[in-house]
């Protein structure tokens, strides 16, 4: 039984149903959870170390990190029964939304930094990082989280049922080689 099985079996009926129609975006988000505490960990050990003079920079290394622990995460668990493309024009796919995300993603960042000010000399150090946080870390993945999802959908997953789960062809080789023997 998987984590996301396991969860499931102790909701209530109707959240349990809810959960199940909608199990794609549940995944999803938890890759995208997931994907988030490894930018936010990695944007702020690089922005306070070896990036400490560009923090933008910082929060593009860690975005393009997180996207690779994604690609691998939403292939073959949040969207593993979707393919129809094959894998190198599907992980280009990918890998161009990601672009285009980490560009969503950065935005309010730079509109808090560059256009609004919010950073030292002319803003306290608590205000810039409050400002960094809420802008490049709360809106800029919220409005790029929304994006991915529909883009991936829409051009890098785009054939429902495409892709048989790897349990699914574990089990089913195991029971074709139970009848064979």
């Amino acid at each position: 039984m998987s984590v996301f099985s396991g969860v499931l079996s102790v909701l209530p009926g109707p959240i349990r149903t809810l959960a199940l129609k909608h199990r794609e975006v549940l995944k999803f988000l938890l890759v995208g959870g997931t994907s988030f505490l490894v930018t936010t960990a990695l944007n702020y050990t690089l922005k306070f170390t070896v990036l400490k003079a560009k923090p933008v920079t910082a929060l593009v290394v860690a975005t393009i990190v997180a996207t690779i622990v994604s690609y691998i995460l939403n292939r073959e668990w949040s969207f593993s029964t979707r393919g129809g493309r094959e894998r190198h024009h599907e992980a280009a796919l990918f890998f161009l939304i990601s672009g285009i995300g980490v560009g969503l993603n950065s935005l309010p960042y730079v509109i808090s930094r560059y256009v609004l000010h919010l950073a030292v000399p002319q803003v306290s150090l608590l205000v810039q990082e409050v400002a960094d946080f809420v802008s490049g870390m709360i809106i800029g993945t919220l409005v790029a989280m929304v994006f991915r999802f529909w883009a991936f959908r829409r051009w890098v997953f785009p054939v429902e049922g495409q892709r048989t789960p790897k349990k699914v062809r574990e089990k089913r080789f195991d029971t074709d080689l139970d009848q064979a023997a």
